[in-house]
């Protein structure tokens, strides 16, 4: 690994002819290409061993579509069209139009000083002057407001596996709004990992991560479900590939008024195209959790699936999620001893491990 670094840093320089193909392959210069990498790195290292991330492996810091996944026709594509960016906080902002009662800003909240509160009264200067009303507005989105906490998630979204719904690029609001966490990008410097007990890779920060906060999107190929099976047909571990195979199904129903929400998920398939987070390893007691994520609604069958803290993470600690989230019946299948021999095994050596991932 060490030899590929070097041959990275003393060759791999702008401008130097005849080494494009050699650039395209590497992968310190496909990190390069983040656009925020600058800010918020991501470094690859590995003091265990002398393996190396796969050579047939590209990062990309946004997912890609196979050929035969259409994009959404720009007459569907909608946005909100909130005069100022605070509007997109409340009940008005069409973004939020699909965001159940009570899913955020519940009473209770041990937050901020605007938690535990349900109705903001806002007075509008810009009505006109003989009309002096006043109005009251659901808080609706999902993050704290003020002080330390801002921008992170509130504590009934963090708890629950409810859909995040943020603006996005055809909105009217800056990309400043505060309703646009996950599409600002990853703004926490991340760094993969070879781990000392077989596990692989892994991936840690090298900052503190507080509870709620962002860290980044899993990014993949998003292919069709038969694509999908008929990779993990191809596989020779099928389960092994099912650990990068995630459903887009948060909002699948065979009642959907969305034809493409009715027949089988898309699937982001990360094994050969993904960004950091498809070296985070697996934990029965994880730090971090998926939630979807939907900027325009008309794109629901191809949400984000995105990252945040459940609790603070102390830098260096590496990152971990639940990858069946702890709904499955592993406990019951790892009684039957018939069954037990097609189970993988957990490693996570958390102290209330459950023994088998699936």
């Amino acid at each position: 690994m060490e030899r590929a670094m070097r041959r990275h840093f003393f060759h791999h320089v702008e401008g130097a002819e005849g080494l494009d193909d050699e650039r395209q392959r590497c992968h310190w210069c496909q990190i390069r290409t983040f656009a925020t990498h600058k800010r918020y790195p991501i470094t690859i290292v590995n003091t265990e061993d002398d393996t190396m991330i796969q050579p047939n492996f590209r990062f990309m810091d946004q997912s890609i579509r196979a050929n035969d996944i259409e994009p959404t026709k720009k007459e569907f594509l909608t946005g909100c069209d909130c005069e100022e960016d605070v509007d997109c906080k409340y009940s008005g902002c069409t973004c939020l139009q699909d965001v159940e009662d009570n899913s955020s800003a519940e009473e209770g909240e041990d937050d901020d000083e605007d938690a535990g509160v349900e109705q903001d009264t806002l007075s509008v200067d810009s009505f006109k002057a003989d009309s002096f009303k006043a109005f009251s507005w659901k808080k609706s989105y999902a993050y704290h407001e003020h002080g330390e906490r801002a921008g992170q998630l509130r504590s009934g979204i963090l708890t629950s596996r409810k859909p995040i719904y943020e603006c996005h690029e055809s909105c009217t609001c800056s990309i400043a709004c505060p309703n646009r966490v996950v599409e600002r990008g990853r703004m926490v410097p991340l760094q993969i990992f070879r781990t000392a007990n077989g596990r692989g890779w892994g991936v840690r920060s090298t900052v503190d991560i507080k509870k709620g906060q962002f860290v980044d999107k899993y990014m993949g190929e998003i292919i069709t479900g038969k694509e999908a099976n008929h990779r993990r047909a191809q596989s020779h571990i099928a389960q092994r590939k099912d650990v990068y195979l995630f459903a887009l199904d948060k909002f699948s129903s065979p009642d959907s008024f969305d034809e493409r929400l009715r027949g089988p998920p898309l699937e982001v398939d990360g094994e050969f195209v993904s960004g950091p987070t498809r070296f985070i390893n697996h934990s029965c007691e994880p730090n971090l959790r998926i939630f979807a994520r939907v900027g325009d609604h008309a794109d629901k069958h191809i949400h984000d699936l995105a990252f945040f803290a459940i609790r603070h993470i102390p830098r260096g600690e590496e990152l971990t999620f639940d990858y069946i989230d702890g709904v499955d019946d592993s406990d019951n299948d790892a009684l039957d001893p018939t069954k037990r021999k097609d189970m993988a095994r957990c490693l996570c050596g958390s102290k209330n491990c459950r023994g088998y991932l699936w």
